[in-house]
């Protein structure tokens, strides 16, 4: 049965509000703080293209997370009450895009790339015929950046594994990055309603589902190992998730970074540099 389209952000009801709000704060908690660890590799590159490349990807990403808190500002947030001001036990992205890189590991930074971007390919699928239209509207301009994000990733991977020692390094990041790609579908604690309303139109299950489907036979053929396929995958999660608002000890550091010159500075209203994206 086909779910009715959603009001505009003025006209919904309290169970509808909520369900586009828990969503929109997973999309926008994800894609800010993905950027935000994806500025530590920028100038440390393995070639001046991949750090040019790293510059253009951190910027697309800002710019999809500044699409998402902007619906929130629909319903009377500020921009300090969703970033600068907040607190950091109240972001909702996945732990996986928390967790600083490796020490100078490029392997670490594509494979973690690569995890996100198909998950994030696989969301927005989802999202192009949300219930909720400013949502849905908003859905072609991210995928078209996002399926550049995940071709690079998807060449640096390729090169890696053309020989043993960078394949090695891969398993390795891969290893201890699995666990952490499954907070990626972790769901937020409106997840029934946002899938019986149509917000998005796929569960959180059946999106993992679908990207161990693309991920595991992708992997394997560059001759890497991935999860058992009869691991549990529940037992496989990391204590901290994300969703729940449980973090490790790394984002509260990273927070600081981030609100560090808006805090030294006084500020009290951020300045907004980008426009609107309602005015573009």
């Amino acid at each position: 049965m086909a779910t009715a389209t959603l009001p505009g952000p003025a006209d919904l009801d309290e169970r509808e509000r909520a369900a586009v709000e828990a969503l929109l704060r997973a999309l926008a908690d994800d894609e800010y703080v993905a950027a935000e660890r994806y500025i530590d590799w920028q100038v440390r590159g393995p070639t001046l293209e991949a750090d040019i490349s790293i510059a253009n990807i951190a910027q697309d990403e800002l710019g999809h997370a500044r699409l998402w808190y902007d619906l929130l500002q629909d319903f009377g947030y500020r921009e300090r009450d969703l970033i600068w001001e907040r607190e950091p036990d109240d972001f909702r992205h996945a732990t996986l895009l928390e967790l600083p890189f490796e020490r100078g590991d490029w392997a670490d930074f594509v494979l973690r790339s690569y995890l996100y971007d198909v998950a994030e390919y696989l969301r927005l699928e989802a999202l192009a015929g949300s219930s909720y239209p400013r949502i849905a509207d908003r859905v072609a301009k991210v995928r078209a950046e996002e399926s550049y994000h995940r071709e690079h990733a998807q060449n640096w991977l390729e090169r890696l594994c053309d020989d043993e020692p960078g394949r090695r390094r891969v398993q390795d990041a891969l290893d201890r990055l699995f666990p952490r790609a499954l907070t990626l579908f972790e769901p937020t604690d409106r997840e029934d309603d946002i899938v019986d309303l149509g917000v998005r139109t796929e569960s959180i299950e059946t999106l993992r589902g679908d990207w161990l489907a693309i991920v595991a036979p992708y992997l394997e053929s560059l001759g890497l190992r991935v999860h058992d396929g009869e691991a549990d995958l529940a037992a496989l999660l990391p204590e901290e998730r994300g969703r729940d608002g449980t973090h490790t000890a790394h984002w509260r550091r990273l927070y600081n970074e981030m609100t560090y010159t808006y805090e030294m500075l006084g500020r009290r209203e951020p300045r907004r540099i980008m426009p609107d994206p309602d005015d573009e």
